[in-house]
């Protein structure tokens, strides 16, 4: 691998980020929201499931009441 002077590779790392398509503003907002609606869902998801193995369990040993 060449050795490469600093200045040509500030060069080049202003060619490579010029070339990066950020993301605009409102496709930030709906990605971010679309992951709290999946965080949400996920969270609401695993507490249904660990309640429902919970009393299973609690069932099966008759710890119940």
């Amino acid at each position: 691998m060449a050795k490469v002077s600093p200045a040509q590779f500030v060069r080049q790392v202003r060619q490579e980020v010029s070339k990066v398509t950020w993301a605009s503003r409102k496709e930030t907002g709906v990605g971010t929201m679309m992951v709290f609606i999946m965080v949400t869902l996920a969270s609401i998801f695993f507490f249904l499931v660990d309640g429902a193995l919970s009393w299973g369990v609690k069932f099966i040993l008759g710890l119940g009441a």
